[in-house]
């Protein structure tokens, strides 16, 4: 469907680098649609501090969190719903009913994990980011402190020695993930 422009197809301008879209590739219709969607082949940005950095924002950052968070809590919610359900299992069910339990504690345990591990990258994404905002640089510091106050922010209705206990198992297996990222790309050619 896409593909670049030949010297003779740019025109004048021989520096522009563009792909052109073509909806009708494939097909034998006499539509001249490459000069119509000539699409660029670099990201746009309004600004150009925005191109020049290398990490996602803010924003994305909270929605991609966020929404990881709330799909792997969901599934392992589900995972864990569907043994429990299948331990309720009683000799006298019917079939129907023996499913009608495994949906039910499937979708009972999936919400509840989905919307606690959503909260916790969303609190975590926000801290990262505002961490980064007030350091102004990125590093592998500002992800085991959001790590620490995520955490501890999560567990901080529990007490001061729950959400202490909590950030530091946040900040640990931030860690973790951030040392792991770290020797994946050092050690593992993809």
């Amino acid at each position: 469907m896409a593909h670049t422009m030949s010297d003779r197809d740019q025109g004048s301008d021989p520096s522009s680098q563009a792909r052109l879209y073509d909806p009708y590739q494939g097909l034998q219709v006499p539509i001249p649609a490459r000069n119509v969607y000539q699409l660029p082949t670099t990201p746009q940005y309004l600004f150009d501090e925005e191109a020049r950095r290398q990490r996602r924002g803010w924003s994305d950052n909270i929605t991609f969190f966020t929404g990881c968070g709330y799909l792997s809590g969901a599934l392992c919610g589900g995972a864990s719903g569907l043994v429990s359900g299948v331990r309720s299992f009683e000799s006298g069910d019917t079939a129907k009913l023996r499913l009608n339990r495994v949906l039910n504690a499937s979708g009972h345990a999936g919400r509840a994990w989905g919307n606690r591990i959503g909260i916790i990258g969303l609190i975590y994404a926000g801290m990262e980011s505002g961490i980064v905002a007030l350091r102004d640089t990125d590093d592998v510091w500002n992800s085991v402190a959001a790590g620490l106050g995520t955490g501890a922010v999560y567990r901080a209705a529990r007490g001061v020695r729950s959400a202490a206990v909590a950030g530091a198992v946040g900040g640990v297996l931030v860690g973790l993930a951030v040392t792991g990222k770290q020797a994946m790309k050092r050690y593992v050619p993809l």
